[in-house]
């Protein structure tokens, strides 16, 4: 199967694994696209290559042998493909994109058959109040208790695993320091005394969210894990960014959001201001390592915000 991989995957595969490595992934993304495609007895026909598409894996619309049209996607070991699978089994449709199941969808380990959504709108299209009432609506019915014997790691130690980037980021650059040193702080004093531990998306987020037939608002690209509210609330909360950096009055918006988020979801406002935090934080250094200078510098001027 013959197509062009859209440019903003074959950006952001380079910058999550190197571009040796992306590189020889992308060589077999033809053929892996056509092995998922044919594993069910070529059932499933394709209709086109979504671009710009996700960052972290090929979306391809489809249509089952029914007609009934579906999204095929296509993603490296990397990006936990089996891990999206389970929590979206989990969640069985209730909140978020549903995993198609029967004879016709039967894919390979690293490809995935989901309904199809209006993947051209997410809540990014509404107005920021109405996004995040919206937002709050839908990631409400995720937080769940993970299904017995996962294999879904923790915001524990996800977080563990991101720190020492972090640390490695403010040595290069001493600036990052103080910054970076308050984002550990706020993780440690999370991390050792959680209040519960749920089935979390992950990269909760407006673009997340899209526009369905079955309801109105639907989440799509979780990166699950298990952990408290707070964690996945705290992407959220620094939506936008670029808006809010632009405002005159951003600082303000932005404790006033985390506030307002906090109180609507009965989450610990302290706690979603240390994770939010930390994730700005995390986002903003990692940003800056692979070469996105703008965003890294959106993302650590509104932790500072913080």
């Amino acid at each position: 199967m013959g197509f062009e991989p859209p440019q903003r995957l074959v950006r952001a595969l380079g910058e999550t694994y190197g571009d040796a490595a992306a590189a020889e992934w992308l060589g077999r993304l033809p053929a892996l696209t056509g092995e998922a495609m044919s594993a069910a007895g070529h059932r499933v026909t394709l209709e086109r290559v979504v671009a710009p598409g996700g960052r972290s894996s090929l979306v391809l619309l489809v249509n089952r042998q029914d007609g009934t049209p579906a999204v095929l996607k296509v993603a490296p070991a990397g990006a936990a493909p089996a891990l999206e699978r389970a929590a979206l089994a989990h969640w069985n449709g209730w909140g978020a994109v549903e995993l198609l199941t029967g004879a016709d969808a039967e894919v390979p380990d690293d490809a995935l058959l989901l309904e199809r959504l209006r993947h051209e709108v997410s809540l990014r299209s509404l107005p920021e109040a109405k996004a995040l009432l919206e937002a709050a609506g839908t990631v409400r019915r995720l937080w769940v208790e993970p299904p017995a014997g996962h294999a879904f790691e923790t915001v524990t130690v996800r977080t563990a695993r991101q720190a020492e980037p972090m640390r490695a980021a403010a040595e290069r650059d001493p600036e990052l320091g103080p910054l970076v040193s308050a984002a550990l702080a706020a993780r440690e004093e999370l991390v050792a005394d959680p209040p519960e531990l749920l089935l979390l998306h992950g990269n909760f987020r407006q673009s997340k969210v899209l526009s369905a037939e079955r309801a109105p608002w639907l989440a799509v690209g979780p990166e699950p894990l298990t952990g408290e509210r707070a964690y996945d609330l705290a992407r959220l909360a620094r939506d936008r960014v670029e808006d809010l950096i632009a405002s005159p009055g951003g600082a303000v918006t932005a404790r006033r959001r985390v506030k307002r988020l906090a109180d609507s979801l009965e989450v610990d406002q302290d706690r979603l201001r240390g994770w939010t935090l930390f994730r700005a934080v995390e986002s903003g250094t990692r940003s800056l390592t692979v070469g996105r200078r703008q965003d890294g510098e959106l993302a650590l001027e509104f932790a500072g915000w913080l």
